[in-house]
């Protein structure tokens, strides 16, 4: 896998890994790995539309280093790195570190939340808020 794409074993699609954060039964975040398709074409790897309702960027370099306590994310988003590195903690300690090409989405709207940490800055990313007709299921292995 490079950059979070790949090409499947089985049959040479390519996918891209997305990473959600969600809330469990037990009210707290966890990680699940979703492969979003891609259809490869003349002009590149890509997905089907999915449908949003806005977008916005977000540099930190004002902010400096970061770290949010437990939060929740405030939107069904896509967060897409762009420059810099993130770690994210959820509630039973596991963390990832998301960084350049990599795409989180946020997804954990109620309960104890995640962490996250800036640990390389400062940060450039993408936050796109899904609507809410958009299914996941189909994104599932």
């Amino acid at each position: 896998m490079v950059n979070g794409f790949s090409p499947s074993p089985v049959d040479g699609a390519v996918i891209m890994l997305v990473t959600r954060l969600y809330t469990g039964d037990d009210d707290r975040t966890h990680f699940e790995e979703l492969d979003l398709p891609l259809t490869v074409s003349a002009a590149g790897a890509m997905s089907s539309a999915i449908p949003i309702e806005s977008i916005f960027f977000r540099d930190t370099t004002e902010a400096g280093p970061e770290v949010w306590d437990f939060h929740v994310a405030p939107r069904r988003q896509f967060a897409i790195h762009i420059i810099g590195r993130t770690e994210i903690e959820v509630g039973d300690g596991t963390r990832r570190t998301f960084g350049p090409g990599d795409v989180l989405l946020a997804d954990d709207l109620t309960g104890q939340g995640h962490i996250s940490r800036e640990v390389e800055g400062p940060r450039f990313q993408v936050f796109a808020q899904l609507s809410p007709r958009v299914d996941l299921d189909r994104w599932r292995a």
